[in-house]
């Protein structure tokens, strides 16, 4: 590592020497790799292979810009103007409860901050390498300088790389060049003064492979790759900002001219009345606390955040947050089917031999069920055509099975893993028979000729008579063409009947099944390789077989759940559109009752008016070619929709883009899908989506509450003050005690509703419209009715409790206590702990471990008020007094009319 080490040779160097001589400099092995050992010693050496990322803001710079909100300095001042009249108390109060925002402001704002950046570095990219000989898959973060990395389409390239391998490999460096065309790689020494986007052998971290293969070895990682250099072009930072809290920012900023406004008269007019300035100034500020939601934004922050880490629990992990509130207004959901839609396991269900049909059971690749005849289990040894036909499927095989962890896997094509496990059902055994019959040669499948073709010798006959097979497995139309002779049912040579065959694969095909032929040829026993000219003619039909990857029962209960959602489930697929037609019927699919299928080739002839409304009828898009799946997105949007798009591979990635939320899968998709999508499947999984919806809705159902929760108290306050002004009555809540409400009881009683759990009905609600306002009418009018009570309430008491007693300060302390009773009834009918409680007094039976949150908050809210009347210290600083039971009564009983208040407005705008 001698000349590493010295830095002889500078990076810019690599792309200079031959692939030979860059291995010897980096002490690297490019026939095995580096060893384990070896790999250690670099590792502790260089470091981790990851960029150290933009600084983050320090922490006591975080807690300062707490402060930066134009509420907080309209407090700030206050305080100061009481401190300079010598009301210390009152400033002390003010800068307390200033101090109390921004340290829970702090807290929330940290932990979500956490959580999303947690969740982001659970997305891990792995790199392919090899090491000790062997090929793994390790994370990139683990690359030392000299590992030899191995390329394919949909990668992203884990570090700085001299290629010393290249088929047809091309890589997209758009985001170091600028360049948005691809470069086609090639692994040849260049001049040393070759321009970045010129070095072809040269392969550079954070670029994707969009085609071909390769590999390369690590000459740069982490901040040395040409990427850590300029890595300000892609640091990307936590961000909490999304379209809804820009929205609640905007409405703030609106609100606060307009109650600075009205603060501002109300000052006028009181000095009109002949009040002094001292009062006037504290009714203007009580009247600006109390009409501004202080505790909004961070009920805002912590629901968002909240909801991407339940998403995280359900397998869907959001990479960008606004996807999070975008998911509750998805509209339409296009889907893959394989892997997503369906179990990704094919199971080969019916087989076609000699002129008999036979059936087999169970599903997947694990050796569990039978091979039937007229419902009957068979014996394949007295089946010699059955025989040949599983024989064929076994050894005309490049994959194999394994038993992981209790589950069966295969390792290889799904669709001869399912040819496999049909053979083991019976006790045909590929190890077994490969003894038998090894193989000579190959012919691997290639889209165009479209079969696959293995030379095998029958090791178990005398020499003298030792003879060879080929087995040949495709298409029906590619194997067909080439035979001239079948086998009956007792394994007897007869003429081909085509026209049955053809109809036996119509029948497979209506069911949903993929057919493979499957013949055999004998030939010479001098003949060791094989080649395409060998199985041109002269085969012998073995059968067909007939296998489906079956739908995932959990996705045909969320394609269901997101029907009766108003959201429309579309498949898009590149397999059979008989195939896909009728697994979509047996999921449950339709549009106005029916399934309507379209193959990509129809779309690619339809006008734009046309395609449009196909899309939108459709409920399948077969054979569609991967840049079609942008054009059914454009069609969507261009009708209104909201979409979801699910993608795994490169070509998926400007549909992933362009759709409202882009879905990669996590463990099929590649890394080009994952860094073009807003939301990554850990289990590729349609379940997962629907699950995704779910929480999309209930984060947007709970900021809903929060809104229609907190802006009735300020709605409340805010008339209170502003009508004693104009009528010049004495203030039935002062400036401290309207912070006490909006700060400490609102912020105890709000940041729970941002753990709600989901609603019963979440999913049989129709998707809000996109450009649905935040206060609809139907909210405001909620909002304004239970302000209207809420004023009431705090005017009643006060005026009733003054003049009965004369004591003003009581009368203020009850008004306050009496609203908290009816903001906890009120709470309590927007809240699922309510239904809980509800449902209990009818007799239903109810869990109540979902709300504990909210029976949390409740619970501190009566602590924190008891203690704001009843300890001394917080009747001097904020004027209140200490209740007898009684009076304790009298504040419950007045808030139970909430009770009545909330059955009304919850007719016009349920929130459960």
């Amino acid at each position: 590592m001698t000349a590493t080490s010295e830095k002889i040779i500078q990076p810019h160097e690599w792309h200079n020497l031959p692939a030979s001589k860059v291995a010897q400099h980096l002490d690297a092995n490019l026939e095995t790799g580096l060893t384990s050992d070896e790999v250690v010693k670099r590792q502790e050496r260089f470091g981790a292979n990851e960029l150290k990322g933009k600084r983050g803001t320090s922490p006591a710079l975080r807690f300062l810009l707490q402060f930066n909100q134009p509420l907080l300095y309209i407090l700030l001042i206050a305080g100061a103007i009481k401190a300079l009249i010598g009301q210390w108390v009152n400033a002390g109060v003010i800068w307390g409860v200033t101090l109390i925002n921004a340290i829970i402001g702090f807290i929330q704002e940290s932990k979500a901050e956490s959580a999303i950046a947690a969740l982001a570095s659970s997305v891990q990219t792995n790199a392919t390498i090899l090491r000790n000989g062997q090929k793994v898959q390790v994370p990139s973060t683990e690359l030392v300088p000299g590992d030899l990395v191995l390329l394919t389409s949909g990668d992203k390239v884990p570090a700085d790389l001299r290629l010393i391998k290249s088929r047809n490999l091309q890589v997209n460096e758009s985001a170091l060049t600028g360049e948005s065309v691809a470069t086609e790689k090639n692994t040849q020494p260049l001049n040393a003064d070759a321009a970045l986007a010129e070095r072809l052998n040269m392969a550079y971290a954070g670029s994707f492979v969009t085609f071909g293969t390769g590999s390369g070895i690590v000459v740069a990682i982490g901040e040395a790759t040409e990427t850590g250099r300029i890595s300000q072009l892609i640091e990307q930072g936590t961000s909490l900002k999304t379209p809804l809290t820009r929205k609640f920012d905007k409405f703030s900023r609106t609100l606060l001219y307009i109650i600075l406004g009205i603060a501002a008269l109300t000052f006028a007019v009181g000095l009109g009345y002949g009040n002094t300035w001292a009062e006037m100034f504290e009714a203007a500020v009580a009247f600006a606390v109390s009409a501004i939601p202080e505790g909004l934004p961070a009920v805002v922050t912590v629901t968002l955040a909240i909801g991407v880490s339940r998403m995280a629990r359900r397998n869907a992990i959001v990479r960008k947050l606004p996807a999070v509130e975008t998911l509750g207004g998805a509209t339409v959901i296009c889907s893959d089917k394989t892997g997503t839609l369906t179990e990704n396991q094919m199971t080969v269900q019916a087989i076609y031999v000699g002129g008999e049909q036979y059936t087999a059971t169970g599903t997947g690749y694990a050796p569990e069920g039978e091979i039937l005849l007229d419902e009957q289990p068979i014996d394949w040894q007295n089946l010699p055509a059955l025989a040949e036909c599983l024989k064929a499927g076994l050894l005309c095989n490049d994959s194999y099975l394994e038993q992981k962890e209790g589950q069966w896997q295969v390792f290889g094509d799904p669709t001869e893993g399912a040819l496999i496990a049909v053979a083991d059902k019976v006790g045909l055994h590929r190890n077994n028979l490969e003894a038998q019959m090894p193989r000579l040669d190959v012919i691997p499948f290639e889209s165009e000729f479209q079969y696959m073709a293995t030379l095998h010798e029958n090791a178990s006959r005398e020499n003298s008579s030792r003879v060879k097979t080929i087995y040949v497995k495709g298409s029906v139309e590619a194997i067909l063409k080439r035979c001239q002779q079948m086998l009956n049912a007792e394994g007897n040579l007869t003429s081909l009947d085509a026209e049955t065959i053809h109809q036996e694969v119509d029948i497979m095909a209506n069911l949903g099944l993929r057919v493979l032929a499957f013949a055999n040829k004998s030939v010479s026993h001098a003949q060791d390789s094989l080649d395409h000219a060998d199985i041109e003619k002269d085969l012998v039909f073995l059968g067909l077989q007939g296998m489906i990857d079956p739908p995932r029962s959990e996705a045909i209960k969320a394609v269901e759940a997101c029907q009766n959602a108003g959201i429309q489930v579309k498949m898009i697929t590149g397999d059979h559109a008989v195939t896909a037609r009728a697994i979509a019927q047996s999921m449950g699919f339709n549009k106005n009752g029916k399934v309507l299928a379209f193959t990509g080739s129809e779309l690619a002839q339809m006008e734009q008016s046309e395609l449009a409304t196909a899309i939108e009828d459709g409920a399948v898009f077969a054979r569609v070619a991967p840049e079609q799946k942008l054009r059914i997105v454009e069609a969507l949007q261009s009708k209104g929709e909201v979409v979801a798009m699910t993608g795994d591979g490169v070509n998926d990635a400007p549909a992933l883009k362009q759709a409202d939320i882009g879905i990669a899968m996590g463990g099929a998709g590649t890394e080009v899908a994952k860094e073009a999508s807003d939301m990554i499947l850990t289990d590729d999984n349609f379940a997962s989506i629907e699950a995704a919806v779910e929480e999309g809705r209930t984060v947007y159902r709970n900021l809903l509450k929060a809104i229609a929760f907190i802006l009735p108290v300020n709605g409340g306050e805010s008339m209170t003050i502003l009508i004693s002004v104009l009528f010049a009555r004495e203030l039935p809540i002062l400036s401290l005690q309207v912070l006490w409400l909006n700060m400490v009881n609102s912020i105890a009683m709000t940041v729970p509703l941002a753990f709600e759990p989901k609603s019963e009905r979440v999913m049989e609600q129709s998707p809000r419209s996109p450009r649905e306002p935040l206060l609809s009418k139907s909210l405001v009018k909620r909002i304004l009715t239970v302000s209207l009570f809420n004023w009431i309430l705090i005017f009643g008491v006060f005026e009733w409790i003054r003049q009965t007693t004369g004591n003003i300060d009581l009368a203020r302390t009850m008004a306050i206590q009496a609203l908290v009773a009816g903001r906890i009834f009120y709470l309590l009918s927007i809240s699922q702990l309510g239904i809980a409680l509800v449902n209990t007094i009818r007799g239903v039976r109810q869990t109540f471990s979902d709300a504990s949150a909210m029976g949390i908050g409740i619970a501190t809210t009566i602590v924190l008020q008891i203690i704001f009347s009843q300890w001394n210290l917080m009747n001097s600083l904020f004027s209140t007094a200490p209740l007898n039971f009684n009076q304790w009564l009298i504040c419950f009983l007045i808030g139970l009319p909430m009770i009545g208040v909330s059955i009304i407005v919850n007719r016009f705008d349920p929130l459960n």
